[in-house]
């Protein structure tokens, strides 16, 4: 259970940052993301920012599940 929450708090944290510094980070403006605009509409699809924040995530959980 401590192991959880100090994973679940590093998580929380590593999120905050990200918000913290948002506008430096170009997450939702990568290479690799889509977005269409016609008229009013609008329609964005973060395909790059969702693959490099699961290569993060998947990154931190394997370091802090190995025993």
């Amino acid at each position: 259970m401590g192991r959880f929450l100090i994973i679940t708090g590093i998580i929380i944290a590593f999120v905050g940052l990200i918000f913290l510094f948002s506008d430096k980070i170009p997450f939702g403006k990568l290479w690799g993301d889509l977005n269409f605009q016609k008229g009013n509409l609008r329609i964005s699809i973060p395909l790059m920012t969702c693959i490099l924040i699961s290569i993060i995530l998947t990154l931190i959980f394997n370091f802090f599940s190995r025993k």
